[in-house]
């Protein structure tokens, strides 16, 4: 896993004054809004006796252990040792670490690293998000698999015509000509054109029998983001799905989703949007799920042909940020702390 980047854990509109537990990287944390409106993220692990700090209760902008009552403002410094009174000397070990946080897209981004702001990979744009001309619906799906497992699943063009061959996939036409990958410092991306069988359900409505290839671009953002583009219709309805793939530890991952459409505004085609997404992740899951090596292993170990170019692209990045030194420790079992101090 890595460090030295913004993850996107959380909907913004989930964080209220209330504690929230979030658990990412196989580490705790707990986020709560303050009075300001900001979000505080910080251990969710009591200096004092390990309690966890998300079942606590926050109090005029101060977190509260629930098991004897120490009180923490939003950047972790220890305001009161309540068994001690009023004049109580804080002891410098009962402060907690800090993290910086954003909100953008409607999601709560954690930067986790050392790195000081100006040297920090930015968070990736999403243009779409709050436009009137798209509708935005949202959703998420846990898969016990690796999360470069579940990134490399969504940046690979030639498993639709078989995995998804009961959505949109068509076996009948499974070649994938040839693509370029366009490279970032941060992300990649790649356009194709795949044929898709007749239109069933709702769509058989609005789209001809003959539909003309589908013109997808799949991307990434390090370290692990994915984006769909797809153009229907000719180009008339678009759509996209931009997930952050949480890695809650070495085995499971959470992708929280959002899917912006530029056609069906209204509320009431969310349900079908909401439906269709979800089966997508439920024909992947099974496949993601089998796959060994857990984690995406060295191209070398596996054999790779050219309609694997931009997972290649996602694994060079990857291996590049390892050599820079940025592969996170290992949490311990029973604290889950970070050994790394933030910079000020």
């Amino acid at each position: 896993m890595l460090k030295n980047f913004w993850y996107a854990c959380h909907r913004g509109a989930a964080i209220s004054s209330s504690p929230v537990a979030l658990e990412l990287l196989g580490r705790r944390f707990v986020l709560f809004r303050g009075p300001d409106g900001r979000v505080t993220a910080l251990d969710d692990r009591c200096p004092h006796r390990g309690a966890a700090l998300s079942r606590g209760t926050v109090e005029a902008g101060a977190l509260v252990c629930p098991y004897h009552g120490w009180r923490f403002d939003g950047g972790g410094r220890c305001l009161a040792i309540p068994a001690h009174g009023d004049d109580a000397k804080i002891p410098e070990r009962a402060h907690l670490q800090p993290y910086d946080v954003e909100e953008r897209h409607g999601l709560v981004w954690l930067f986790i690293g050392d790195l000081p702001p100006a040297e920090r990979p930015p968070i990736p744009p999403l243009p779409e998000y709050g436009d009137p001309a798209w509708r935005a619906i949202d959703g998420e799906f846990l898969w016990h698999a690796h999360y470069t497992r579940v990134v490399e699943n969504g940046l690979d063009f030639a498993h639709a015509p078989f995995v998804h061959r009961n959505s949109f996939g068509n076996p009948a036409r499974p070649r994938v000509d040839d693509y370029k990958v366009e490279l970032g410092e941060w992300s990649g991306s790649a356009y194709a054109e795949l044929v898709a069988p007749p239109p069933g359900g709702l769509w058989s409505l609005f789209l001809p029998k003959d539909r003309p290839p589908v013109k997808t671009r799949v991307g990434f953002f390090m370290p692990n983001l994915t984006r769909l583009d797809l153009e229907l219709a000719g180009g008339k309805m678009k759509m996209v799905i931009f997930s952050t793939n949480i890695p809650i530890d070495e085995h499971r991952t959470l992708t929280r989703w959002t899917m912006l459409r530029s056609f069906f505004k209204g509320a009431w085609a969310d349900a079908n949007s909401r439906t269709r997404t979800h089966q997508i992740f439920l024909e992947d899951q099974p496949i993601v799920e089998s796959q060994r090596p857990h984690a995406a292993p060295d191209p070398a170990d596996e054999i790779s042909v050219k309609s694997d170019a931009m997972p290649l692209a996602f694994r060079k990045l990857h291996r590049q940020c390892h050599e820079r030194g940025w592969t996170l420790p290992p949490a311990s079992p029973e604290l889950r702390l970070f050994s790394i101090t933030p910079p000020r």
